[in-house]
């Protein structure tokens, strides 16, 4: 009752229709928007060897195509001064063994980010992505289930010797969302723990 509204959206960022189905509709009802975080990802864990066209394109295409795309489809309702948050990831500027995908991708993201800030710092809006380490989620509370050696190793690799949590990436994305960021653009925050100083 505090005068906030809402609408419901859904989309697949694999799909280019329904990514402009969906801000056409965002348009529609409610004209501009201040902020995107393009969030959605996904990782088939395994060796380039292993991994077939189908696996490739499902990893590549949530988690690059669809930064390109929903952003392409955000920009005409974006305001001027908006901002733009990518969630890349620590390996998207490093490598890890059976993340070949998904560091691929990631990789892609970082510098799609900076080409992105080129282009729409003339209109003020600002682009920035986050790059976690392991975060710990339900996704990755189920794979610590079923092999407890591998909370143990993601520990090991961190300096600060804790998994990342998703508090600790939303702290990074609020700022550069924030006003106090309005001067920060095409820029990366790891979000590691320090993994990423080794």
């Amino acid at each position: 009752a505090k005068g906030r509204r809402s609408i419901e959206l859904a989309l697949d960022v694999r799909n280019a229709a329904s990514i402009r189905a969906c801000f056409d509709r965002l348009a529609t009802e409610w004209g501009t928007i201040d902020i995107v975080v393009n969030n959605a990802g996904t990782n088939i864990p395994t060796d380039l060897a292993s991994l077939d066209e189908a696996g490739w394109d499902t990893v590549v295409d949530t988690d690059l195509k669809g930064v390109a795309f929903v952003t392409q489809a955000a920009i005409p309702v974006l305001r001027d001064g908006g901002r733009v948050i990518n969630v890349a990831s620590i390996y998207g500027v490093m490598g890890r063994v059976e993340r070949v995908a998904y560091s691929a991708a990631k990789g892609g993201v970082v510098t799609l980010t900076k080409s992105l800030a080129l282009e729409l710092a003339p209109r003020g809006i600002t682009v920035n992505a986050v790059g976690p380490s392991l975060i710990e989620t339900d996704l990755t509370r189920e794979r610590m289930r079923k092999d407890p050696a591998f909370r143990d190793v993601e520990v090991a690799r961190t300096p600060l010797g804790r998994l990342g949590t998703a508090e600790d990436v939303a702290g990074a994305v609020v700022y550069f969302a924030s006003a106090e960021a309005g001067f920060v653009t095409g820029q990366l925050l790891l979000i590691d723990g320090g993994t990423g100083a080794h």
